[in-house]
């Protein structure tokens, strides 16, 4: 059974502004090898969108972290694991180390085919 996704043109739109914040936020945090992003702040990012925010934030990360960037190793993952925690209100973010120094020395990021996605 395949189901087809009625926004799937909004998740990869939310998708891409959620991996820019990243991107912002690796710059004003070198050292961070992940993130804590307070989902308020998510809401603000996503234009007040609940739905993004809520009940389709897990489709939107399902995409979100397809983004890869080129590495010595082959194009690996930014993001190598996510959670989201409503106890806390907040999405947590690991990154993998060889695409986190591979984004600082000035690689970009790749972006998923939205064409291919499953």
């Amino acid at each position: 059974m395949t189901l087809k996704y009625a926004h799937e043109s909004e998740y990869f739109f939310f998708a891409q502004l959620l991996v820019h914040h990243v991107e912002r936020y690796i710059d004003k945090h070198p050292d961070a090898r992940d993130a804590i992003f307070d989902l308020r702040d998510i809401y603000d990012l996503f234009r007040q969108d609940f739905a993004s925010t809520t009940t389709n934030l897990e489709a939107i990360l399902n995409v979100a972290d397809e983004y890869r960037v080129e590495t010595l190793n082959g194009d690996q993952k930014l993001i190598s694991h996510y959670a989201i925690d409503p106890k806390n209100n907040s999405l947590l973010l690991d990154f993998n180390a060889d695409a986190l120094a591979s984004l600082k020395q000035g690689k970009s990021l790749i972006e998923p085919d939205a064409t291919s996605h499953e």
